[in-house]
């Protein structure tokens, strides 16, 4: 079992880039590596990786995990002055990178965040070292299923509840905690707004997808990881990303929604350690 760094460890901090702050947290030391949450409401840095994944990691690696635009508590403008565009996320990330001078970086991206991440090394696959897609969108043409927990999200408890629910395996136990942490983040009034117009848009687009091309052209050594029982992302899109993905390898975890780092943290740090460490 990887051993934890401890969590008095973890440093919270802000960067200015393209007229916004982004809040990250920053934990461990040696060679970096980069978390990037999902787009679900309430989704943050801290709930996504901060207690669970990110202090198994932390004690390898340098690690850094931040808030997307609109997420969390990076600022989230007015959606009357700014796209909440998937390629405002990648923008983002790409001046994220440059101002910790951190590239090339190893990349870990969840669902929106791994959507973005291999965007990021589509534009500029000078700035991504090793690539891990977890549940990563990029795939998805569709708005429909277990997604309408996100886009009819209702903002009450029993709201983010369904979307929590959506996320996991059936099995997985619910906590309240988290529940309720995600709730009071999405109800802050500018990220509450910056939700619903990431949401109004990826509706109108018809999902988060990428041209196969598109994806093919990405030649940095990729592990995808997809839960066996993801409601989202079902496997079949994993499989698909191994086939467009030219240095991909894959690893699909039984008992996993969408959530691999809360579902089943230390399996999915070790698998990512092994990886990065060049052992698969």
């Amino acid at each position: 079992m990887m051993e934890r760094a401890r969590m008095s460890d973890v440093q919270s901090q802000f960067v200015k880039t393209l007229g916004y702050s982004t809040h990250y947290i920053e934990m461990g030391t040696g060679r970096p590596l980069l978390l990037v949450h999902g787009g679900g409401a309430g989704a943050d840095a801290r709930g996504n990786w901060e207690h669970l994944c990110m202090p198994l990691l932390a004690h390898n690696y340098r690690t850094i995990a931040y808030d997307m635009v609109g997420f969390g508590h990076t600022d989230a403008p007015s959606p009357d002055d700014f796209a909440y565009t998937p390629e405002a996320r990648v923008e983002q990330l790409i001046a994220f990178i440059e101002a910790l001078e951190l590239g090339p970086v190893d990349i870990v991206g969840n669902s929106m965040g791994g959507r973005t991440s291999l965007a990021v090394a589509i534009a500029r696959p000078d700035l991504i070292g090793n690539l891990v897609l977890m549940g990563s969108a990029g795939l998805d043409r569709s708005m429909g299923g277990v997604l309408r927990a996100l886009t009819e999200y209702d903002f009450t408890f029993n709201g983010m509840k369904r979307i929590v629910e959506a996320l996991t395996h059936d099995g997985f136990p619910q906590d309240d905690r988290l529940i309720q942490y995600r709730l009071d983040l999405s109800l802050q009034p500018a990220q509450r707004q910056a939700f619903g117009a990431t949401m109004k848009i990826l509706k109108e687009r018809g999902g988060l997808w990428i041209e196969d091309e598109e994806i093919a052209r990405v030649k940095h050594r990729t592990l995808v990881v997809n839960g066996k029982d993801d409601k989202v992302v079902p496997v079949s899109m994993g499989y698909r990303y191994l086939e467009l993905l030219e240095n991909s390898t894959g690893f699909i975890m039984p008992h996993c929604g969408h959530w691999a780092m809360i579902e089943h943290p230390d399996k999915f740090a070790h698998v990512v350690h092994e990886f990065l460490q060049n052992r698969f």
